[in-house]
């Protein structure tokens, strides 16, 4: 447990510096919204093309990484739409429901490929990369769904696929999974670049973790904001574990699986809050909840999950 702790507590301090960072006033506060353009657009599609683009597939169950993956999120997306009635009846709106539904289902790959990376390296980092690609389409699919649907946005459908097509993260991930399979030859100074730009975006994106907590809207939360940090760092988790280990999974992708499901939510889901009617201070209140809380409860889904791991 101490040494699982010890071990992910890098990723932890540079969170902690992007809290700390933002609100230095030597900092430009204008320079951060450049920043998330840049991780969004670039380092993040980048570090999935050359992770992808390079690992080695043989070793990894594909068929059960995404039917345990994309089982597991259409599962827990599904029993919280039903919920919807028990939302209404105890008077949350629909606004607040959006923001839990999100903040339950989304996670944040850039804590999960760095802790993979940390812990178990180089299979992990790429198991977490394919299990980013797999669910990133149904993931965009059910949340932008409700948020149509609950949030009073209008959105045609036109509108909403094209916003699927032209993801960077979607292109990245699915150039580096066409180059790897059909075995594509890249230019090797190309790929160096390449290489040079996606090292340089798991820390960037840490630290830009940190820097879009909203500590101040967590110092008090709602009650509601408490159900979504045990949904997703416990429930989730629980979930995405049991099935990886029906399927078949065991020792190290089974914990890479069980750590993926532990991380808090992304912080992009509140951009999208803002823009389609959700309750982002809500959303935000329970992202940084689920960030304080992840540091204590993702050692304990790994040290819980080392004893399924070694059967």
């Amino acid at each position: 447990m101490l040494a699982i702790f010890e071990s992910i507590l890098p990723v932890f301090l540079l969170v902690v510096l992007g809290v700390l960072l933002k609100r230095w006033r030597l900092i430009d506060r204008d320079m951060w919204n450049g920043l998330e353009q840049l991780g969004f657009f670039v380092l993040f599609p980048c570090l999935l093309f050359t992770t992808l683009a390079k690992a080695e597939f043989s070793g990894i169950a594909a068929g059960s990484v995404a039917l345990g993956s994309i089982g597991s999120l259409s599962f827990i997306a599904l029993l919280l739409a039903l919920a919807w009635p028990l939302f209404r009846a105890a008077g949350v709106s629909g606004a607040a429901y959006t923001s839990v539904y999100q903040t339950s289902t989304r996670w944040n790959a850039f804590i999960a490929l760095a802790i993979a990376e940390k812990l178990y390296g180089p299979e992990s980092l790429a198991l977490v990369a394919l299990v980013a690609t797999l669910i990133i389409i149904p993931i965009n699919l059910y949340n932008i769904g409700i948020l149509v649907w609950f949030g009073g946005g209008t959105r045609s459908l036109r509108t909403f696929a094209q916003k699927i097509v032209t993801n960077p993260m979607i292109i990245g991930s699915v150039l580096g999974v066409t180059i790897n399979l059909l075995e594509i030859p890249v230019y090797a100074p190309l790929m160096q670049a390449a290489e040079l730009v996606a090292g340089t975006s798991l820390s960037l994106g840490l630290i830009m973790v940190g820097a879009g907590l909203k500590l101040a809207d967590a110092l008090k939360p709602r009650p509601l904001a408490l159900l979504p940090v045990a949904l997703k760092l416990v429930f989730m988790p629980l979930v995405m574990t049991a099935a990886a280990y029906v399927l078949g999974m065991r020792g190290e992708p089974l914990l890479t699986i069980a750590m993926g499901a532990s991380v808090p939510t992304a912080m992009n889901g509140y951009v999208l809050a803002k823009q389609m009617g959700g309750d982002a201070p809500l959303y935000a209140a329970v992202a940084t909840l689920q960030t304080i809380a992840s540091f204590l409860t993702i050692p304990v889904v790994l040290a819980a999950t080392a004893y399924l791991a070694g059967g």
